[in-house]
């Protein structure tokens, strides 16, 4: 089979799960002996560009000409039997459903966030959920500067969504919907979304755990807890800082970049129980994850199918994680985690405490963990999985 996959990467080198995805589910197709077409856009051509470049690019997030044009051409000269879109937004934007459908290709879109709800893509309003805008009346988000906290680019991207809403592009430019959570399938659903068009089908990760040892390092502890990940609000990492601020006898080592790294690493700086150790190369932070008794992760948005949390359980280790999202189906409390409810840092506190004084639970945990990995998130199943979407989608 022959797979036009597009994809608009975050940034150069991005950790972002959907970039992860991408990049791990097209390699796994070709490993398969399947052509895998690639065509990608990067946001760094839009970071780097000056002001009217900026402005072009705003407004080519309504309907991309060339991405169009390229789509089209790809499609003439390779003649791929399915096209399947990661992320579109914002970059790529949605003429390239369009242009796909226009060649009579058929389209299958993964669904890596909730942004045909909320147009930000984190149903996060600040830092409360909202999923308003599932109602189409986008421009409620210019009142509050909902997409990144400004009112001008809120009504750009209104203006986006608004004008697909009325196109209904979403509805009927794409042939199938791959969602990673039932929480996803629900809320497309309250919103009109045809349920027969949409599947269910988790992200995977490569069996680490027969390659990665528990090393030990000078800089932390023979015993901790870990949360490693964006060091950005929507994961939950001002709940963690309230987590810590009251557990000052169980050490914390945390690992990753983002937009609150320096705040984060002020705060880490005065608690000697948090060792901060920011970005840590991918082969010493599973490294560290394997030696460590349990992975915290207080995320505060509707995660799709985390790639933390399917990697944590690869590498045996049990989850304490907001009951939110993709974690709701992934964690069955007292047997491969605990989920506790969303900003509940009494909850999380006396969880964590508790855990952390059985570490043959957290053993025994982190055994039906790795089983739990071994049943849904296997690359070979994933595999089967998305090629049983693509011949099903053909037909």
């Amino acid at each position: 089979m022959k797979i036009l996959a597009i994809h608009n990467f975050h940034r150069s080198n991005s950790a972002s799960g959907d970039d992860q995805v991408f990049k791990s589910e097209t390699a796994l197709l070709e490993s398969k002996g399947h052509k895998v077409v690639r065509y990608n856009v990067i946001n760094d051509s839009f970071d780097n560009s000056g002001a009217i470049g900026k402005i072009k690019s705003a407004l080519g997030m309504i309907w991309s000409f060339k991405n169009a044009k390229n789509v089209k051409k790809i499609i003439k000269e390779e003649k791929p039997d399915i096209v399947h879109v990661h992320t579109f937004f914002p970059l790529l934007s949605p003429s390239i459903l369009y242009a796909s459908k226009k060649c009579g290709v058929k389209v299958v879109a993964t669904l890596h966030d909730t942004r045909f709800i909320c147009p930000c893509a984190t149903s996060l309003r600040g830092d409360e959920i909202c999923n308003k805008c599932g109602d189409g009346k986008y421009f409620r988000m210019c009142k509050y500067g909902c997409f990144k906290g400004s009112k001008l680019q809120s009504f750009l991207v209104a203006i986006n969504f608004k004008y697909h809403r009325i196109r209904k592009s979403f509805y009927k430019q794409i042939d199938r919907y791959i969602c990673l959570n039932e929480n996803q399938i629900t809320l497309l659903k309250e919103i009109g979304f045809d349920e027969k068009k949409i599947v269910k089908k988790y992200n995977f990760v490569p069996d680490v755990e027969s390659n990665i040892q528990a090393e030990k390092y000078d800089e932390i502890p023979d015993r901790y807890a870990v949360f490693y990940g964006r060091i950005g609000e929507e994961k939950g990492i001002r709940v963690l800082q309230q987590i810590w601020d009251r557990l000052d006898n169980i050490p914390l080592v945390v690992m990753g970049g983002g937009p609150l790294e320096e705040e984060f690493k002020k705060w880490a700086d005065t608690k000697p129980q948090v060792y901060f150790l920011g970005y840590t190369q991918h082969d010493k932070c599973l490294s560290i994850v394997k030696g460590g008794e349990f992975v915290v992760f207080p995320s505060i948005w509707y995660e799709g199918c985390s790639m933390v949390e399917i990697e944590s359980e690869s590498l045996g280790k049990p989850l304490v994680a907001t009951d939110l999202g993709f974690s709701v189906e992934a964690i069955e409390n007292g047997r491969n985690g605990y989920k506790v409810k969303l900003r509940d840092v009494d909850g999380f506190v006396s969880t964590i405490q508790d855990l952390w004084s059985k570490p043959e639970l957290c053993k025994k945990m982190g055994e039906n963990a790795r089983k739990d990995y071994e049943a849904k998130y296997l690359p070979e199943d994933n595999y089967n999985q998305l090629i049983n979407i693509y011949e099903s989608t053909l037909k």
